[in-house]
């Protein structure tokens, strides 16, 4: 299994890097796992690009610091203050139309485990109006991280965000974006591993993360910005 590490020169760039992952997986049957610290941006679903007052959502997002982008998977608005975490694995399919729940939950396992031994007795669900809604989110006093899925002939995309520290900036951002969007949203309900009273300090839980999502494979640890010679070799 690949281990990425770091993240690219850009935010266009750092997004990119899953298209190569995914074409990797498919052709060669090649797994991967990315735990990073995304560039501070708010990302946009699909669903919030078809909402009326999107062009409103992205200008308050710009306004508020947080360089607007839009996302091929997840739901709902996601704000990324660069101590934020995201994850993903990236693995084969021989068949897209079975496993997606076998993969959600092996995902939210890895992930939870995660934040316990981090000190966050992490449950799954989530508080009324969060951010980002999902069947598959993990929460803590208020909801703390969030998975999404994609999935594509001949590969599978599972990834999230955990909220380490910020959720008093991210509530801030995502309330009124929220409200230009028309989604009901809680400030109060975004929870982080500091709110918790876990060990909240980014590079700790982005490793932890990574070890949980990684389980007994053999790894090939290769940062971002030398993957292209990695997958030349």
């Amino acid at each position: 299994m690949r281990v990425l590490r770091g993240r690219a020169a850009t935010r266009d760039e750092d997004r990119d890097v899953f298209a190569r992952l995914l074409d990797r997986a498919a052709e060669h049957g090649e797994s991967a796992v990315r735990v990073w610290r995304p560039y501070r941006q708010l990302a946009f679903g699909r669903r919030d690009a078809r909402a009326d007052d999107f062009d409103v959502a992205k200008k308050v997002a710009d306004a508020c610091e947080f360089p607007p982008v839009e996302r091929s998977v997840g739901g709902r608005a996601v704000a990324y203050t660069g101590n934020t975490v995201a994850f993903a694995k990236v693995v084969p399919l021989s068949d897209m139309r079975v496993g997606m729940d076998e993969r959600y939950d092996e995902a939210a396992q890895a992930v939870q485990r995660g934040l316990w031994r981090l000190g966050v007795p992490a449950v799954r669900g989530e508080p009324e109006a969060s951010f980002c809604p999902g069947d598959y989110s993990l929460q803590c006093d208020g909801k703390l991280a969030g998975l999404a899925q994609r999935v594509r002939k001949g590969a599978a995309l599972v990834s999230g965000v955990v909220v380490v520290r910020d959720h008093e900036e991210i509530a801030g951002v995502l309330d009124p974006v929220y409200a230009a969007l028309d989604v009901p949203f809680d400030p109060e309900s975004v929870g982080s591993v500091a709110k918790a009273d876990g060990r909240a300090d980014p590079e700790r839980v982005a490793r932890t993360i990574e070890e949980l999502l990684v389980g007994d494979e053999e790894t090939e640890v290769v940062d971002v910005e030398d993957l292209e010679d990695a997958l030349d070799a």
